[in-house]
């Protein structure tokens, strides 16, 4: 009763204190002997305002809990106080819940004038007035003592005030550490519903942290702030204690916590040796059968919990000493993203050696990351705290988890912070219901204790998050794996039933996959041989609906949405097809033209797969080293593609329709149409410029013979060693393995992307070769980026591990 009593008082009596007078002292001393909470506040109607009016206790209002203290206060409303009032509540001996509310008599408090259903009865004997009143069948006590009021929905309260006791020294010290100004102040004894937060209400539970409880609670329609102590005598058996001559150390269990978990507990603490033997004095058990030399340079622990799977963070000073203690558990049974992850043969360890605090013995798997010893029963756990760290997605760096750091103290012997769903999880819980209280909004909830001399400092914060603050900000989505490694990169594609978008990639063995953006595979397609250059999309029946199109070196496809070859596709080769498979459209009317390079010879195909008789081009002077494009200029088509020494461009007939009036030794980059002219690169790092009267204009970019070129009709990228140039501007990365760089033009802003395949980075930048905020992030080949949803955020797609494909969102 008592857990039930704390949740709905933290929700729906936390507000609206203001100055206290002295007089307060005195009301302390009526207080009831057997209370187990105690609320102070000096403006009753604004705190009934304050609950109305705060979104998270509306949302609590949907339970039955909630709704039956509700009823249960009702009555309440019949005084109204215009001094400090103290609100308590104790149980009887059938452990029903009742309260009392105390505060100074005037003549307007209790007026029953106007009130229907309404009946009172002066009980009087020896020598004192008790007033029984009774709205809608509730009955209320009350009586006047010392110009003091009491009222009850128990008579024995009320009796007691008549009774000559000590006053209240206590609860008036406890109260007087309190901030006056806040919006009002609690006092608990044993505050294990609140407390139990810190195990995350998980077993085994913490019964006992100390004498009380006592916090200021700070208020707002999307806030609630707590601020407190909680007490204990100098005793083991009390849960603070068992950081007793411990120093608090800063969390750092932020830094690889998942944001996409349910939350974590962090424990801190300068000597472990110190807290050893606290925690064994307190569970009245023998050390010496857990091995501790793993925890000698720890200071921290922490609990990561996701689903029902949960990881163990140990935190190191010295993670070379705490490398060696793991000596005899360095089998290596897989590797992700380039961190080893091992087995753990005594998953029982940290239960062992941290019990309350940790319940957990299946931690059969482990891997390290930096200072962070992570370990887990799963693999997958383990690769996603791997992932959204080298991501920079733990809670460490979401705004709502900054915004609540805001409130909380750096170091803390405890630290708790739960999701959404937890926090959801935790209500149901102590109400004994299953209720969806839509939660989502408050993103991350935290708890912290500071242990201080046999006493603990205690800091809380439930607050609803802004999404308007997460802008820039670049989530991985989803992280899809294979049966085998993949060979192209992914790419988006059109999904033309939602008109959104989805994902293909093929991978080793020549599979082609269709995936949904939520991450579901469609469909997997044996394809001859590996897709040549990206996945162009036709309308190929002219009715809206899409289909994917291609080369691979023997064959030509037209695959619609689920999977199936458009016929007469795929068209057959003996010989090798030696560029990606260009498609023409030439007046945007869908008579698609495609174009299949052989060596030095191009075939011209309509979508029936017929040789397009008019296309009269036949043979190129060698090897052709680009895919042939088509460009338009005003009314003019041309298609344009190079060998190494002659750069050709024709008309729709393949005749020569501009004769380039100089010639060089080419690169391999394509050619693009850049200020309406010709334009591509020479194998010395000239640029070569050609106009539609066959003008020729080279300018020396110093570019070496491994140099990249991409641009549009008026931005031009070049990457050269480790020198990116976006339009004018030069931009020094670090010296590494680049892939290309690629241009997108979306929502009319240009950005360029491009990843280091050593250091597996992707970086994008702006047009004014500006890096976007929180780039780099982890990926392992060039992007395809776009909006694939309904909502406004960029998402996009790279490779992860060799079989894997990330999808990630900025925010």
């Amino acid at each position: 009763m008592r857990a039930l009593f704390f949740f709905l008082f933290f929700s729906l009596l936390i507000f609206n204190c203001s100055n206290l007078n002295r007089k307060q002292k005195e009301l302390a001393d009526f207080v009831p002997q057997k209370a187990h909470t105690v609320i102070r506040t000096t403006n009753f109607e604004s705190l009934k305002n304050s609950i109305s009016n705060n979104d998270f206790l509306q949302k609590l209002s949907k339970s039955s809990s909630y709704k039956n203290l509700e009823s249960l206060l009702k009555n309440s409303s019949l005084i109204k106080p215009e001094n400090t009032v103290f609100i308590c509540f104790s149980n009887d001996e059938n452990d029903s819940l009742h309260y009392s509310i105390i505060t100074k008599y005037d003549e307007e408090l209790f007026k029953t004038d106007s009130l229907k259903n309404y009946t009172e009865e002066v009980l009087t004997y020896k020598n004192k007035q008790i007033i029984k009143s009774t709205l809608n069948n509730q009955s209320l006590y009350s009586a006047v003592q010392d110009s003091t009021f009491f009222m009850s929905s128990f008579k024995p309260n009320v009796d007691s005030i008549f009774v000559k006791r000590p006053p209240n020294l206590e609860l008036k010290k406890i109260m007087s550490t309190l901030n006056h100004e806040k919006t009002c102040s609690v006092v608990m004894k044993e505050g294990a519903a609140l407390l139990n937060w810190f195990t995350f209400g998980k077993k085994p539970q913490l019964q006992t942290y100390g004498d009380y409880l006592a916090f200021d609670i700070e208020a707002s329609q999307n806030e609630i702030f707590l601020n407190g102590i909680t007490k204990a005598k100098d005793s083991l058996n009390s849960t603070i204690n068992i950081f007793k001559n411990t120093i608090p150390q800063e969390n750092l269990t932020p830094k690889i916590a998942p944001s996409n978990c349910d939350g974590f507990i962090s424990f801190t603490f300068n000597d472990y040796k110190e807290i050893e033997k606290n925690l064994v004095a307190y569970r009245k058990t023998d050390s010496a059968r857990i091995n501790t030399s793993l925890f000698n340079e720890v200071v921290e622990v922490g609990v990561i919990f996701q689903g029902q799977e949960q990881a163990i963070v140990l935190n190191s000073i010295d993670n070379i000493a705490t490398k060696d203690a793991l000596l005899n558990n360095k089998t290596s049974i897989d590797t992700y993203r380039q961190i080893d992850i091992f087995e753990f043969n005594n998953p029982h360890l940290f239960s062992d050696a941290f019990s309350p605090f940790i319940s957990f013995n299946k931690a059969s798997k482990y891997c390290v990351i930096e200072n962070f010893f992570v370990f887990a029963n799963s693999k997958e756990l383990l690769q996603n705290v791997i992932a959204n760290y080298q991501n920079k997605t733990t809670f460490h760096e979401r705004f709502y988890y900054k915004n609540l750091k805001e409130h909380l103290s750096d170091e803390s012997s405890i630290l708790t912070v739960l999701s959404p769903t937890s926090v959801n999880d935790f209500i149901n819980d102590y109400f004994e219901e299953v209720i969806d209280y839509k939660l989502k909004d408050y993103r991350s909830s935290a708890l912290q204790l500071i242990y201080d001399n046999n006493f603990a400092h205690l800091n809380g914060v439930i607050k609803k998050s802004k999404t308007n603050t997460i802008l820039n900000s670049v989530s991985e989505e989803l992280n899809i794996k294979f049966e085998s490694d993949l060979l192209t990169n992914p790419q988006f594609v059109k999904n033309h039933v939602t008109h959104q978008k989805e994902i293909v990639v093929q991978d080793i063995k020549n599979n082609l996959y269709l995936i949904s953006n939520k991450g579901k595979i469609l469909w997997k397609k044996q394809l001859r041989g590996p897709i040549l250059g990206d996945v162009s999309q036709i309308d190929i029946y002219k009715n809206g609906r899409l289909q994917l199109c291609f080369a691979t070196p023997h064959r030509v496809y037209v695959i619609d949405r689920k999977g199936r070859d458009v016929g007469p596709f795929p068209l057959k080769f003996n010989d090798n097809i030696t560029q990606p498979l260009s498609v023409f459209d030439y007046d945007k009317k869908k008579n698609y033209r495609l174009l299949v390079t052989q060596g030095k010879n191009v075939l011209m195909y309509d979508v029936n797969g017929r040789i397009v008789n008019g296309f009269t081009f036949k043979s190129a002077n060698s090897s052709i080293i680009s895919q042939p494009k088509h460009f338009r200029i005003g009314s003019k088509d041309y298609i344009v593609f190079k060998t190494k020494n002659i750069l050709y461009i024709l008309d729709r007939t393949g005749k020569t329709r501009v004769k380039p009036k100089a010639n060089y030794n080419y690169s391999n980059q394509p050619i693009f149409l850049y200020n309406n002219q010709f334009t591509t690169t020479t194998k010395d790092g000239t640029l070569v410029s050609v106009r539609t009267n066959g003008n020729v204009s080279a300018t020396n970019l110093s570019l070496d013979e491994t140099h990249y070129l991409t641009t549009t009709s008026k931005t031009l990228v070049a990457l050269n060693d480790n020198k990116l140039t976006i339009k004018s501007k030069t931009s020094e990365l670090d010296f590494g393995n680049y892939s290309e760089p690629k241009i997108f033009y979306i929502n009319d802003k240009i950005y360029v992307a491009i990843t280091d395949l050593q250091s597996h980075k992707i970086y994008l930048f702006d047009s004014l070769s500006k890096l976007i905020a929180n780039f780099p992030v982890y990926g392992n080949s060039a992007i395809s980026l776009d909006n694939i949803d309904k909502d406004k955020n960029l998402e996009f797609v790279t490779k992860g591990d060799d079989n894997s494909i990330i999808l990630y969102q900025i925010n």
